[in-house]
């Protein structure tokens, strides 16, 4: 009885596994444009602007949730974060290292539970990643500065870019803007 379980629970996970792997996917496209995005930044962080550091020393400058999120790729809660709500005008910045990552100008409300932006401030500021994790192909958001995972970024979101950045309230910090030259234009 047992070894039928068995039999079937790997059945079941292999058929949806080879579904993922047949269904065309928009990830797979939006990896490809990430990754197109990257390649015209290469060398957009010089080694000597990334920030290296232990494990030892991450857990001595972050938050317990700060450091399962932004060292160890972990998530937040749908509907939990500071800034899924927040209408404040200013930049939002990596928690880690303060590098600068999102304006509010183009923060919009996605329903999804997590702050949504439609693009970063600079795409030399971000880094892409592929995620395959819990069967499911992703792009990955990671700053460009720390290494810190962000979010993921995904092709459903509003024009103009038809992105949607997906990303967890605890990676992130909030400086109010001071001036119009904190803004894009």
């Amino acid at each position: 009885m047992i070894k039928n379980l068995y039999k079937l629970i790997i059945v079941v996970i292999l058929l949806v596994s080879l579904i993922i792997l047949l269904i065309p996917s928009s990830g797979k496209r939006g990896l490809m444009q990430a990754q197109e995005r990257n390649d015209k930044h290469e060398g957009k962080a010089l080694m000597r602007d990334k920030i290296i550091k232990t494990d030892a020393e991450w857990k001595e400058i972050l938050t317990e949730e700060e450091y399962l999120v932004l060292r160890k790729k972990g998530t937040e809660r749908a509907f939990s974060g500071k800034y899924n709500d927040f209408k404040q005008d200013g930049l939002f910045i990596c928690a880690g290292c303060g590098n600068e990552l999102f304006s509010s100008k183009t923060k919009y409300n996605s329903g999804s539970g997590w702050p949504s932006f439609w693009a970063p401030i600079s795409e030399k500021n971000i880094e892409f990643e592929k995620d395959n994790n819990l069967f499911m192909s992703r792009t990955e958001v990671v700053c460009a500065k720390c290494g810190g995972h962000l979010g993921h970024v995904f092709d459903d979101g509003p024009a103009p870019t038809q992105q949607r950045f997906c990303i967890n309230s605890v990676s992130l910090d909030f400086k109010e803007a001071q001036a119009e030259k904190d803004f894009l234009e």
